[in-house]
């Protein structure tokens, strides 16, 4: 069995970050999005991955390497354009040949794994595998009817949702999705959706079985989502301190300090991670919050964030909460005369401001 993850999406719900940078690559709890989904995939028993890429290739491929540090072999496939998840599977029918696999989201990040879903689809006779949760709002999802345990109906994102389990962005299949896709037609959107591929293998007989997973899951395409999975996945984490704390500072609850991080004469509240080569002085770091590796926090305060690495934040005046802070950022207060606030933000930028 293989697997399929997709990460060629632009990521325009997270701009300005991913104006630079892939959107997969944005760590929760300081680990990119990407490297959990491959991780979660080889908990799973699988070792032959494809990763299908788009305009930010080169950034993957740098990060992520060839796989040998995980153990398995990753081979990268070029979306010749983004036309949608059923294009990306047609792309990498060539690769996958007539092996079964699962397609994970290379963006979602999911409690538990998936070690039971690759059993039960190993061990049956079914054609595809879809994983459903339950949402408070399905009309901002794709959904699907059950009936009998199959899937007898997809619908995108309905205005009246005749069920509240959505489709949560991992699917497995066998060799009979590549009729589906050859057969299918774009999309008002003009992409080739997944949803339309699943529905043609169940108009023509194919069984299509659901998987309901119970644990949480979240898609981290927006800023708020992001925030949220880092708060699952900080909460989930075994804290340990492999860096420097002095005696002045007091760190409580599930913290981690990764290698070379520094806490001078400041206090962490957990859960909280601190990445290598950070340097946390007179300063306190508060709940659910991120810094990666290369930061230096002093004099400030910040709680429910995530900071990407080599940012300097430096004497505010008040708390940074709420916030997802990009690569390579100083923020500080100047201490001349006439004040004025003074900023170089990229577009889709937003500054809350006392």
């Amino acid at each position: 069995m293989k697997a399929l993850i997709v990460s060629g999406g632009k990521g325009t719900r997270l701009r300005p970050l991913t104006y630079t940078s892939a959107k997969q690559l944005v760590p929760v709890a300081n680990k990119p999005v990407l490297v959990r989904v491959i991780e979660t995939v080889r908990a799973a028993g699988l070792t032959d991955v494809g990763i299908v890429v788009g305009d930010t290739a080169p950034e993957i491929q740098r990060v992520i390497g060839d796989g040998s540090r995980w153990g398995i072999n990753i081979e990268y496939i070029q979306q010749s354009a983004p036309l949608g998840l059923a294009h990306a599977v047609l792309e990498s029918e060539a690769w996958l040949g007539d092996s079964r696999f699962v397609m994970f989201l290379g963006d979602n990040v999911i409690q538990g794994g998936i070690n039971q879903l690759i059993s039960e689809f190993a061990h049956s006779d079914w054609n595809a595998q879809v994983v459903l949760t339950r949402v408070a709002e399905p009309q901002h999802y794709g959904v699907a009817i059950i009936e009998d345990g199959h899937i007898v109906r997809l619908i995108e994102k309905p205005r009246q949702p005749p069920s509240d389990l959505a489709l949560v962005g991992i699917y497995m299949f066998d060799p009979h999705i590549f009729e589906a896709v050859h057969a299918i037609q774009p999309s008002w959107r003009g992409e080739y959706e997944i949803t339309d591929a699943i529905q043609w293998l169940i108009e023509h007989g194919y069984r299509v079985h659901p998987y309901i997973h119970t644990g949480w899951w979240i898609d981290t395409g927006k800023t708020v989502d992001m925030l949220a999975a880092n708060v699952r996945v900080l909460d989930e984490i075994e804290p340990y301190c492999a860096g420097y704390v002095d005696r002045d500072s007091a760190v409580s609850g599930k913290v981690t300090i990764e290698k070379g991080a520094e806490i001078i004469n400041s206090v962490i509240r957990g859960p909280a991670i601190i990445g290598e080569e950070t340097r946390i002085v007179n300063s306190y770091v508060g709940p659910f919050t991120s810094i990666y590796h290369h930061c230096v926090v002093e004099n400030s305060e910040i709680e429910h964030s995530i900071i990407l690495e080599n940012c300097e934040i430096r004497d505010l005046p008040a708390r940074l909460e709420d916030s997802l802070i990009g690569r390579n950022v100083v923020i500080g207060r100047s201490p001349v005369k006439p004040k004025a606030y003074k900023m170089i933000l990229g577009d889709h930028s937003q500054v809350g401001v006392l």
